[in-house]
């Protein structure tokens, strides 16, 4: 059987791929980040081209060819997907192009170049001034300036150099120019899996290449319907949500970008400081597809970018077009301040005050999905505010979106469009959230020595939402401890069940876990609680000196480790109980679930 090769190998001078770029021909979209290249690392490039060595393959994807409105065929245009840093560090060291640095600044990484010693190195003051140093290459190797000029003003300055010697090796220099480059080009017909399983087998180093990012380089290369400015708009959200102090560079340094539709929209970032959601590029991209186009997978993004036809198997122009717009619309949806604003606080109004507790960020992303599209559907804000709220905490108790998570935004977002929400979250809760989940299943889960169990955390959420108080504290509360960095306090103390020979796995059970305030942990020490507890309750509330926590009731006491879900006969426990006390706190702290959940 005849297999059908999916890329073809061509080798092109430098000069020749630096050619295609500036025609753009091959089309170098923005890159996801700045230029992360040193300059040592340009110059470790131009000097393995200049000793002939190779520099490896760079891979681009044929896009295409798209059936235009007029019944015309449009060519697609090569786009770079793998060797950005590569080419884009050849444009500046030979050209003389700007790159971007991580602040956003155009900044020129300029390459010298000793004739003497035939050695390359980065452009700095010290080597401006040293006569023996040519202090830039670009504009020789650009064609600015010539040979001649060159070499009369160095051979004046090194009257030590033959002319005929630094002729001969500044047209070795030049001959950069003309050092081959092997070119994989990929089919254009070629679906996402393919062309990553492609990219993975031969990448030196094996490394998957995300599908976000074929996305990215997708919308970045397509002027036409202005996917170089949605690209910037995703990048840039992204970056000023965990540092706002970014503004003041981007308004400086970007001014294509300022002056475009998307400046003023996601501006309000420049004082904002929450970080319970800081979405990367890749959920900026997943939030607003799945949305807007209702469905989960990446790779469908990427062939509707090219106008695919999922009927036909042909690609068009209309539909390409309409990608761009829906995309579009559900990227502005998405950094809108209001959408995401009144997101946050559903999600705090369920307890979850701190990124801590907070362990899929697949599970925040589908709850903005969800909301996008039930605001979309004109359901009623109350509503919404609750179905949110109640599909978060089911996401995190169950692992909704911990496996196949693409799949499982596939199949949620097509049940929004075929039924009321509420018909369907029901019938999640009937299969998923039976009593054998929460009398079995949740008190399984628990049974864990993991700090970060997403069972656990939601638990802690719904103390914060309880507003319930540290435990043995009169007046601190959970949120209050965990947002201002309070102990985790083993309540069978650490140091007591190592003493008495358990392992690690089992003193740092997270059934054995509470939040307290470290002046009362300190106290506890490695005391048994039928030490510590046992004084609580038979001295501490009878009159006693306060040793551990100020609660000096009896009724106060029971209230305060009913709230933890602490057994209350756990002021009598020793080792010997251990094993019980964590059984019946599984089980309290999964009727506590139980009844949070119901309640929201």
């Amino acid at each position: 059987m005849d297999i059908e090769q999916k890329y073809q190998v061509n080798h092109y001078l430098v000069s020749a791929l630096l050619n295609y770029v500036d025609n753009k021909e091959i089309a170098i979209p923005e890159i996801q980040r700045p230029f992360v290249w040193d300059g040592a690392k340009v110059r470790d490039l131009i000097d393995s081209l200049y000793q002939g060595y190779p520099i490896g393959y760079i891979v681009t994807w044929q896009n295409p060819d798209v059936k235009l409105k007029d019944g015309t065929t449009s060519t697609g245009k090569k786009i770079l997907i793998d060797g950005q840093q590569r080419v884009t560090a050849l444009t500046a060291a030979i050209l003389g192009h700007t790159v971007k640095n991580t602040d956003y600044e155009d900044v020129r990484i300029k390459i010298a170049f000793n004739p003497k010693e035939e050695k390359f190195e980065v452009s700095n003051p010290a080597i401006e001034k040293d006569v023996t140093w040519i202090a830039d290459i670009a504009p020789y190797l650009s064609g600015q300036q010539r040979l001649r000029e060159i070499r009369d003003s160095y051979c004046e300055l090194n009257p030590d150099m033959s002319e005929d010697l630094f002729e001969d090796i500044l047209e070795g220099l030049k001959d950069i120019k003309k050092k081959e480059i092997g070119v994989i080009q990929l089919a254009g017909n070629l679906d996402i899996d393919a062309v990553t399983e492609i990219f993975i087998r031969i990448n030196s180093q094996g490394m998957p290449l995300s599908q976000a990012d074929f996305v990215m380089s997708k919308i970045a290369a397509n002027e036409t319907y202005g996917g170089n400015l949605l690209r910037k708009c995703i990048d840039h959200f992204s970056h000023l949500a965990v540092k706002p102090e970014f503004y003041g560079k981007l308004k400086e340094n970007d001014t294509e970008f300022v002056n475009s539709e998307y400046f003023q929209p996601i501006s309000w970032l420049r004082n904002e400081n929450e970080d319970i959601y800081d979405p990367s590029y890749v959920d900026i991209l997943r939030v607003a597809f799945t949305y807007k186009f209702s469905r989960g997978k990446m790779s469908d993004l990427v062939s509707l970018l090219s106008g695919r036809n999922f009927e036909t198997r042909g690609f068009e122009q209309s539909i390409e077009e309409n990608t761009y717009r829906e995309l579009k619309a559900g990227v502005m949806d998405f950094i809108n301040e209001t959408n995401f604003k009144r997101f946050i606080m559903i999600v705090r109004s369920a307890g979850f005050c701190h990124t801590k507790l907070i362990r899929s960020q697949n599970v925040l992303n589908f709850g903005y999905i969800l909301y996008l599209k039930l605001r979309s559907l004109k359901y009623a804000p109350e509503k919404i505010e609750k179905y949110v709220r109640r599909w978060i905490v089911m996401a995190f108790l169950t692992g909704r979106y911990s496996s196949s998570p693409e799949s499982q935004f596939d199949y949620d977002i097509k049940q929004t469009d075929l039924r009321p929400f509420e018909e369907f979250l029901k019938d999640v809760e009937n299969a998923r959230l039976s009593d054998a989940f929460w009398d079995v299943e949740l008190p399984q889960r628990l049974d864990t020595s993991v700090a970060s169990s997403p069972v656990f955390n939601v638990f802690l959420a719904s103390q914060c939402k309880m507003g319930v108080r540290g435990f043995l504290s009169t007046d601190i509360t959970v949120k209050d401890l965990i947002e201002q960095r309070g102990d985790v306090h083993h309540i069978f103390p650490r140091q007591y069940l190592k003493d008495n020979g358990l392992s690690r796995g089992q003193y740092n059970q997270v059934a054995n876990y509470t939040y307290v305030q470290s002046e009362i942990n300190i106290k506890i020490g490695k005391k048994a609680p039928s030490d510590y507890l046992g004084y609580v309750e038979n001295q501490q509330c009878k009159g006693g000196e306060c040793k551990y926590g100020g609660i000096t009731n009896i009724s106060v006491l029971e209230r305060n480790m009913e709230e933890n879900c602490i057994p209350a006969t756990t002021s009598t426990m020793s080792i010997a109980d251990y094993q019980d006390f964590l059984s019946q706190r599984r089980s309290l702290i999964a009727k506590r679930l139980k009844e949070y959940y119901f309640s929201l």
